[in-house]
């Protein structure tokens, strides 16, 4: 006895899809469609070029229409999708069953939402990827599950909190679950950040199943997808910042030259960045006399027995760490975008946080400030804790 009866389809608004039967009592039926083929098959008709990334867009001529016809696949039309190839296809539902108030009402046994995030350089795209596994290990705990899915979560919650990463041949793919629900992320054909909300249970998110409730689900799964991301985004920052530390405080070799490094807690290399600033806005630039009136006064010397050699160097190095570059045909400088965030961001940290917090918290004729009780009261609940677990020394 045939139990289902499949009939794969092509559409000329949906693209690819399939049908199936069932043969017996009380006939139920499952559509399945695809998103991205939908949306392919409206650009091709609009006259949008794009290259396609299997299940996905490599590229395309004109995002701003594509994400307009993405965002118009709408219930109604997969309704009417349904409707239309019902007609024409047999099922067990006779004309005068139809008659009769049989007919098929459509439900969402399982809706996918998904972003895919083409890199422009592959190699660099998969290494990120790869931190981002090692570094969010921890997302399937119940605080961070609440967080990504915005849902409460109790002790009476039933779910499998978990993070699980699956291996494929070469290809890790990281799975965050929540209820009958699960975010899929991994790196697709070497090429993209492909990131997948998949709620195979509607109510787990309080909404029901019925196909007018596809725009709830759809906010649900995009912001689930977003908010993933900006958890990932902390750790990628503190990435890209420690890459652009290393820059400017470690020795590096630029176009075959030795960079000396940039050291932060350096008196000289705080009174260079302090100095950047000030000649940021010349149209001019500024040359070597300049840096050294400028930087003589900082490091209380006079400006005469500061020599050209010294202020070469000093130029050589916010050079090749990219925090000026010369003027081309000339000996004056500009001051690089980089290289002005980076003489702020410096210099104020250490001055207004680095210093003055040392003090209040090294100073050994204690000020009651906020920072120096709540670092006592830390030092003495760690002492307290050794001491229960008799982990102090004999004495």
């Amino acid at each position: 006895m045939v139990n289902h009866s499949y009939f794969y389809c092509v559409d000329r608004d949906f693209g690819p899809f399939f049908i199936k039967f069932c043969s017996y009592f009380p006939y139920n039926a499952k559509l399945c469609l695809n998103g991205n083929e939908y949306a392919k098959r409206q650009a091709a008709l609009a006259g949008i070029e794009f290259e396609p990334l299997d299940n996905g867009f490599a590229s395309c001529a004109h995002p701003r229409r594509l994400q307009r016809i993405c965002e118009r696949l709408s219930a109604a039309k997969i309704d009417a999708l349904a409707r239309k190839w019902m007609r024409l296809l047999p099922h067990p539902f006779t004309g005068r069953d139809r008659r009769a108030g049989y007919r098929y009402d459509i439900s969402i046994l399982q809706a996918e939402f998904s972003l895919t995030q083409v890199v422009d350089r592959p190699l660099t795209g998969r290494v990120f990827f790869e931190d981002v596994i090692r570094d969010n290990l921890d997302l399937g705990r119940p605080d961070q599950v609440s967080l990504i899915f915005q849902r409460r979560v109790n002790r009476r919650t039933q779910s499998r909190f978990r993070t699980r990463v699956i291996t494929e041949g070469v290809n890790p793919s990281l799975h965050v679950d929540y209820k009958h629900s699960r975010i899929k992320q991994y790196f697709k054909l070497g090429r993209a950040l492909r990131t997948e909300t998949t709620i195979n249970d509607t109510r787990d998110f309080g909404v029901g199943r019925r196909l007018h409730n596809l725009p709830a689900l759809r906010e649900i799964g995009f912001n689930a997808n977003r908010r993933l991301l900006e958890v990932q985004q902390t750790s990628a920052d503190c990435h890209i910042g420690q890459q652009t530390f290393d820059q400017v405080c470690q020795p590096l070799i630029a176009n075959n030259q030795r960079a000396p490094a940039l050291r932060f807690g350096d008196p000289r290399v705080q009174a260079l960045l302090s100095v950047l600033p000030v000649f940021r806005l010349l149209p001019n630039g500024f040359s070597n006399r300049d840096l050294r009136t400028h930087l003589a006064p900082l490091l209380g010397q006079d400006p005469s027995i500061m020599t050209p050699g010294r202020m070469t160097y000093d130029l050589r190095r916010l050079r090749l760490h990219q925090l000026i570059q010369r003027i081309p045909k000339t000996h004056r400088y500009h001051v690089t975008p980089l290289g002005l965030r980076v003489a702020i961001f410096f210099t104020r940290t250490y001055n207004r946080l680095l210093r003055p917090g040392l003090a209040q918290i090294c100073d050994p004729y204690p000020v009651d400030t906020p920072i120096r009780r709540h670092l006592d009261r830390l030092e003495t609940a760690i002492t307290d804790h050794i001491q229960q677990l008799n982990l102090a020394p004999k004495t």
